[in-house]
Formats: structure tokens, C-alpha cells, sequence
């Protein structure tokens, strides 16, 4: 049981690398890239990628292969990713990715590099593939946000683009803006929009 790119042309993948961020290790993280944010005046975003068939392919296929598939997406996506971007996995079927820097037409950009490739990858069980069900929530901070807040927004955007929350819950503290995108079959990014985002 495992997740695989069967496109022929891409190449392997490295044997190893840096493995997510627990938990505790990511809103730490989120913490100190906060601090810089408010510290240089820089922009930042956080894109999270879910795995929406946990439960399913826990009860399938055993506990190991959804925590085998992030650790092979988180493994693929490094390749989309500059070196200082970090990934840490929030929660059992989550990934997040830390965007310092990245305002939300940035991270959108981002975010459309990351669909591409998760395009390509197939769990593999018990000698049958599907393809991964994935959503995408994209989220940029704003003034006083917590990392909890921005987790949250995250959240909120891959399940509104996922049609489970058509309304975003409101932040412990300031406004954010958020975007998502839905990895549907056939694959198609819809537009995204970005809400609470100062005039410009």
C-alpha cells in the first residue's frame, strides 16, 4: 500500500528529506514567521492540502497508508516549493505548507503548482489505484492573527471549496484573507477569491 506518481517521466523522488513539522512544531513555527511579518512589514501565507478520504482508507485499507500518503505527498511537493518554505502536518490527514513572504496572488500561484502534482499521484491499495481526494485551502495573514486563526482559515477555505462550510468562522482575533480550490474529477481549479483583503 502506498501512494505513487505513474507518470513514466517524472523523476524519483529522494530517499529522504526533511519530515513534516508536528503539530506543536508547526504552530511554533507559524509563530516565529508571524513575528517576522509584523517585525519587516513581509507577507504570509499558509496552503493546506487535505486528504478528504481518511476515514475511508482507514477503514480499508489499515491506519498506515493515509500517514504513507502525506509523507509521500509531503515528499513530492518539496520539489514545488522554495527551500525556506516549510511543511508541517497539523492533524492527521492535513499538511500545511508555510509560504513566508507570499501575499495571496503569490500563494495562488503556489497553490496551482501544488494541484498540478498532486494531480499525478495514485494511492496504490491492494493492487488498485485512485486518485488522491484532495482539497486546498489557502489563507494570507493579516494584522493580530494568531497561527490558530490562520490554521483556521485555512481550514475554512478548503471546506467551503469542498462545499461543507459555506460560511467562514470569524477569527479569534483581525480579519484574514483566505482562498481555496477542490481537487474535483475531472481536476479543474475554479476561481478563487480572496475575502477580507484591504483595498488596495
Amino acid at each position: 500500500m502506498a501512494a505513487r506518481d505513474p507518470n513514466p517521466r517524472a523523476q524519483p523522488l529522494p530517499a529522504s528529506g526533511p519530515e513534516p513539522l508536528s503539530e506543536s512544531a508547526l504552530l511554533d513555527r507559524l509563530e516565529e514567521e508571524i513575528g517576522r511579518a509584523e517585525r519587516h512589514g513581509t507577507k504570509l501565507s499558509c496552503l493546506l492540502v487535505v486528504l478528504d478520504n481518511v476515514e475511508e482508507l482507514v477503514r480499508e485499507h489499515g491506519s498506515e497508508l493515509p500517514g504513507q500518503t502525506l509523507a509521500y505527498v509531503a515528499r513530492a511537493l518539496r520539489r514545488e516549493l522554495r527551500r525556506f518554505d516549510r511543511i508541517g502536518r497539523p492533524s492527521a490527514g492535513e499538511l500545511l505548507i508555510v509560504l513566508p513572504g507570499a501575499d495571496g496572488p503569490l500563494g495562488e500561484i503556489v497553490a496551482r503548482r501544488v494541484l498540478e502534482r498532486l494531480q499525478t499521484i495514485k494511492v496504490e491499495a491492494d493492487g488498485t489505484r485512485r486518485p488522491l481526494q484532495i482539497s486546498l485551502g489557502l489563507a494570507a495573514w493579516r494584522a493580530d492573527m494568531s497561527p490558530v486563526d490562520l490554521l483556521a482559515r485555512a481550514r475554512a477555505a478548503a471546506r467551503r471549496r469542498n462545499g461543507d462550510d459555506p460560511a467562514p468562522p470569524q477569527p479569534h482575533r483581525g480579519a484574514a484573507a483566505a482562498a481555496g480550490a477542490h481537487l474535483a474529477r475531472p481536476p479543474l481549479w475554479p476561481s478563487s477569491t480572496v475575502e477580507g483583503a484591504a483595498p488596495s
